[in-house]
């Protein structure tokens, strides 16, 4: 079985929840901002890399919400493959501190924005957008 550790965040405040927009090997919907944990690189400072990296905004990590713990099916993965997937995503609180709103130019991301509480209902999104919600408390 495969792993992949990755690290999101929740970022809400007055302008609404910041998201990416994932687009992956013809699959997409909105995300929240994050992704892959490097090799030795703590889970804090993953995400505010990728919120950097996926959105322009320099953040600053509040608190740990939660960790959700999925496999994926060797069918259900975006790549061929004949292994699972077993998925960790590490879900935090963060608070933009800098920084301006910009699309990520060479991810698997390719826009960010916000939306107020009451669009993100209506969106194309994964799951992990509701995950962190509930762990937030917004929804």
């Amino acid at each position: 079985m495969d792993l992949r550790v990755a690290a999101y965040a929740v970022i809400a405040d007055e302008r609404g929840l910041l998201l990416a927009h994932w687009n992956e090997l013809g699959r997409t919907g909105w995300t929240l901002p994050g992704g892959g944990i490097e090799p030795g690189e703590a889970p804090a400072d993953a995400v505010v890399r990728e919120v950097d990296e996926e959105t322009g905004y320099a953040v600053v990590v509040d608190e740990l919400l939660g960790i959700d713990s999925r496999v994926v099916s060797p069918e259900r993965r975006l790549a061929p493959s004949t292994e699972p997937l077993h998925v960790l995503r590490i879900v935090y609180r963060a608070h933009t501190v800098g920084g301006a709103l910009r699309d990520e130019l060479a991810g698997t991301t390719d826009m960010a924005a916000w939306f107020s509480l009451g669009e993100v209902d209506d969106l194309e999104r994964i799951s992990l957008v509701d995950i962190g919600r509930t762990l937030a408390g917004l929804s």
